[in-house]
């Protein structure tokens, strides 16, 4: 029997029972139709402004969960109160059936998803092909805002489904051996693409980016060339193709799933989890904690040459007080994140 075919026998006895069940991560657009006829949450993680433009009737916006959840330095969780009142006052409660979701392929919807079941939530769904899917299908798109009912929550936050910083280097250096999948792309992974304190990876990680588990990894790159019209590459791909993505790791072993901050990571852990992989983890603090810990080892490390980015950012700035003069008007100032 192979190792899927096992887990798919595993993933049989587990959504027999109740107490185990929480069903599949992943929700089809006729997911989507039956659960709004239930009465579901349906949360639109994307912009406020892409909110008003159009979204799924009755769908709930806070803005992107990345950001409204989490504090802008080290990108992690804000302490629970600030979850509880965030999510209380636009009546998001993670105890009921929720489905989540943004653009097709949008990381910020299983992020969305991972914050909801990491703060209890277990009936939480992503609907990957988002909101291009159900427009692409003829379904109605709506303009008014929805305002939910404010709920008073108490969340209490599962650490089960998560690692730590601590927790990843003492497994490296007791020989507990987990699979580590880092999900970033390939620059980042050698170390080449900088975006922390330090380049590089965790020792033993493997590199699956999470993009390959679109049907066109390229598809981003293509629709910035106008090579193709829409988005379609970035819908998931066949369960088989996925199987095959991932058939070097072992469905039962605990895996540890990693990128940046958090975000994309949240997508392959889903995957993982609709693959019947038992024991997936979010390492939520990623490349951007482990990194910021001096003493925690890495393959292929590289630094930032600070003395050059400043150099780099002052001739910038020099250019940019150039334009502005010779316009006669000053730049408009950026919103950094």
């Amino acid at each position: 029997m192979s190792k899927f075919a096992r887990m798919a026998a595993i993933a049989a006895f587990v959504a027999a029972s109740p107490l185990l069940a929480i069903g599949s991560p992943l929700a089809s657009l006729g997911d989507v139709d039956e659960a709004r006829t239930r009465g579901a949450i349906v949360w639109d993680v994307r912009p406020a402004e892409e909110y008003r433009k159009g979204h799924i009737p009755g769908a709930v916006n806070i803005g992107d969960p990345t950001k409204v959840l989490r504090g802008t330095n080290r990108e992690e969780f804000l302490p629970t109160w600030k979850i509880e009142a965030k999510l209380g006052a636009a009546g998001i409660d993670p105890s009921r059936e929720i489905i989540v979701y943004g653009k097709r392929g949008a990381p910020q919807a299983y992020f969305g998803r991972f914050a909801l079941r990491y703060f209890s939530g277990d009936n939480v769904k992503v609907y990957h092909d988002g909101i291009d899917g159900w427009a692409a299908a003829g379904r109605e798109v709506g303009t008014a805002a929805t305002n939910l009912q404010p709920v008073a929550l108490r969340l209490n936050p599962r650490s089960e489904m998560t690692v730590t910083t601590d927790q990843v280097i003492a497994a490296g250096k007791s020989g507990a051996d987990p699979q580590i999948v880092d999900v970033r792309s390939p620059d980042e992974f050698s170390g080449d693409d900088v975006r922390a304190i330090r380049g590089g990876h965790i020792p033993g990680a493997v590199n699956i980016p999470y993009e390959l588990n679109w049907r066109d990894p390229k598809t981003p790159a293509k629709l910035a060339r106008g090579q193709v019209r829409d988005n379609g590459g970035m819908s998931l791909n066949d369960r088989t193709t996925l199987e095959d993505l991932y058939s070097a790791l072992d469905p039962v072993k605990e895996t540890i799933v990693y990128c940046q901050s958090g975000t994309r990571s949240a997508v392959t852990a889903a995957v993982l989890e609709e693959l019947g992989f038992e024991r997936v983890k979010v390492y939520d603090a990623s490349w951007l904690g482990y990194s910021a810990r001096l003493d925690a080892p890495a393959e292929r490390e590289s630094f930032v040459n600070v003395g050059l980015l400043q150099g780099q950012l002052r001739a910038l700035a020099g250019r940019l007080e150039q334009f502005e003069r010779r316009f006669g008007a000053q730049m408009p100032v950026a919103e950094h994140r």
